[in-house]
């Protein structure tokens, strides 16, 4: 059974059909519209490029945002202009085929568990580290979405309590400190005096030996394990996957960031310590795991709360 998955970005939707292996068959891009009726419009137009060459029995879209407990409507997503609407029947109306959502944290932790770094695991969380941090737990094949679809927000975890202030309205949350965003913020107060910096400069710099950028990252490893320290105290995840721009430099801060990890979590030293690894599919890890979605929305029909 092929079915396409589509990651549905801010800047473009990028659409795959994907077979029962998690291989990816063939592509599609198309830019991301302003309005919500030019965006499904677009969505609808790259998968029928796909549709038109491959037999395709469902589709999956992977979002950025808020999506209903029954995976059916887009709640609110701040990169895209969906605000309550039933994306998921729009377009399977115009599609002719059955149409899921997913949160790409979600979609891309279940293509992790199933074809990744994290296959065979029970429980499996995720951090993607990006420009913030966004997070997914998968426990026995199943996604964890809490009671209302939004869980979980490993992101907004509060690690530094009256820290640096984060747009969600809190300060101190775990992103601000470990992600691409806080390590250009960290190496600018350590000292660093490029007038405009972003994580991409500091990693490459560090990886050139720059003292001010490896001071940065260790930073960034030392919260990167004090956060899974959190993470594995809730949810004992056997493997945690990291995933996002910022796991390109995981060999700049992942061994440390482990040994971080295991001198905080509770009973350290007296348990079992998570797997730490990096993520095997990457970018295309949403539509991989949206396109799983789907199938598995085909084959077991809707899921029923």
């Amino acid at each position: 059974m092929l079915t396409i998955g589509v990651d549905v970005g801010g800047t473009s939707a990028r659409a795959a059909v994907v077979d029962e292996h998690g291989q990816i068959l063939q592509t599609h891009r198309v830019p991301t519209p302003k309005t919500g009726a030019e965006l499904n419009s677009a969505i609808a137009d790259t998968v029928r490029v796909l549709t038109d060459r491959y037999p395709v029995d469902g589709v999956g879209l992977a979002v950025a945002g808020f999506v209903s407990e029954d995976l059916r409507m887009v709640r609110f997503a701040p990169h895209l202009p969906w605000r309550h609407v039933a994306v998921a029947d729009e377009l399977s109306h115009r599609l002719g085929l059955p149409v899921v959502l997913e949160h790409d944290a979600n979609a891309a932790a279940v293509a992790e568990q199933r074809f990744g770094a994290a296959v065979g695991a029970r429980v499996a969380a995720l951090v993607a580290i990006g420009t913030g941090i966004g997070g997914a737990l998968v426990i026995n094949g199943e996604v964890f979405r809490g009671a209302f679809g939004v869980a979980p927000e490993l992101g907004h975890l509060r690690l530094v309590p009256g820290g640096r202030e984060c747009p969600c309205g809190k300060r101190g949350c775990w992103e601000r400190y470990c992600s691409g965003t806080a390590l250009a913020a960290t190496a600018a107060e350590l000292g660093w005096t490029s007038p405009v910096t972003t994580g991409v400069d500091v990693a490459r710099a560090a990886d050139a030996g720059d003292e001010v950028a490896l001071r940065a990252m260790s930073e960034l490893a030392r919260w990167l394990g004090e956060g899974l320290a959190l993470v594995a105290d809730v949810y004992d995840p056997e493997v945690v996957v990291i995933s996002g721009g910022v796991s390109d430099s995981a060999h700049l801060f992942l061994d440390e960031a482990r040994e971080h990890y295991a001198a905080a979590v509770t009973g350290a030293g007296h348990r079992p310590l998570a797997r730490v690894r990096v993520a095997h599919h990457g970018d295309p890890a949403a539509m991989i795991g949206a396109a799983a979605i789907a199938r598995q929305h085909v084959l077991t029909g809707p899921r029923v709360r």
